[in-house]
């Protein structure tokens, strides 16, 4: 039985350069949506842009389950490194996800998702060992960026918790406020981002094994917005397109 994986991507940068590489494209538009049937390194694919935030993140995943029949969903995109050591130009694979603006205390405690009876939602195993060895085997031969120019030693990779929350974190006091929160509550995020808790829970929902990867393109700090377009272009875009490359060698096999 043929598997289908969709991969989401959270910038058109990445998708993209996926979209160049498809074979046998077909364009479909859905919900307000494009989307990419094909395949890529002889796997059946959808390929999608999330868009920005959890709801849009939410109806994307749901879209690829129920109209394309995807038995399986990888996301890529940027986050802001949270944890010490997890660097600008680092890979994060995610083990769990969480919603750090989710707060519906007294009635549930802070972070916990109503009604689930959890806090954490968890990636799949299987498929995250998969992405975890693309990403090795991808940086292995490729090298940080330093001030998006001159390269530097390898990038750093990463897997753990990420939190996701509908709120860039673009300030240092910000930052900080965050971590305390959830270090309190003894959550330890590598890293923040925009959409992938919410693409967790749904995968959740019906079943489906998902993986995400994040290239880490700032410290969720003051110099967030930093050169940003140029990271996504010259970097993020450039570590999807070979790490997707390499996942779908692996799941060939």
């Amino acid at each position: 039985m043929t598997t289908t994986t969709a991969i989401l991507s959270a910038l058109a940068e990445e998708q993209h350069g996926l979209i160049e590489l498809l074979e046998q494209p077909q364009r479909v538009e859905r919900a307000g949506r494009t989307f990419w049937q094909g395949r890529l390194g002889g796997q059946a694919v959808v390929l999608a842009l999330s868009r920005m935030g959890k709801v849009a993140a939410a109806t994307t995943t749901t879209t690829v389950i129920e109209a394309f029949g995807a038995d399986q969903v990888v996301f890529t995109g940027v986050a802001g490194g949270l944890a010490p050591g997890v660097q600008v130009g680092d890979v994060v694979v995610a083990q769990q996800f969480m919603q750090h603006d989710m707060d519906v205390s007294p009635l549930f405690a802070r972070f916990e998702v109503p009604l689930y009876g959890r806090t954490l939602f968890d990636c799949d195993a299987g498929l995250s060992e998969h992405l975890f060895a693309a990403a090795q085997s991808y940086l292995a031969r490729s090298q940080r960026p330093a001030d998006l120019g001159q390269p530097a030693p390898g990038a750093g990779l990463h897997r753990g918790l990420i939190a996701s929350g509908d709120v860039f974190v673009g300030r240092a006091e910000q930052s900080s406020q965050l971590k305390a929160a959830l270090q309190v509550a003894g959550h330890l995020p590598l890293a923040v981002e925009m959409e992938g808790a919410a693409v967790a829970q749904v995968c959740f929902d019906y079943g489906v094994a998902f993986a995400a990867m994040r290239t880490i393109s700032d410290r969720a700090d003051d110099q967030a917005h930093v050169d940003f377009a140029q990271f996504v272009q010259k970097v993020a875009s450039q570590y999807a397109r070979g790490i997707i490359l390499e996942l779908m060698q692996l799941l060939s096999k």
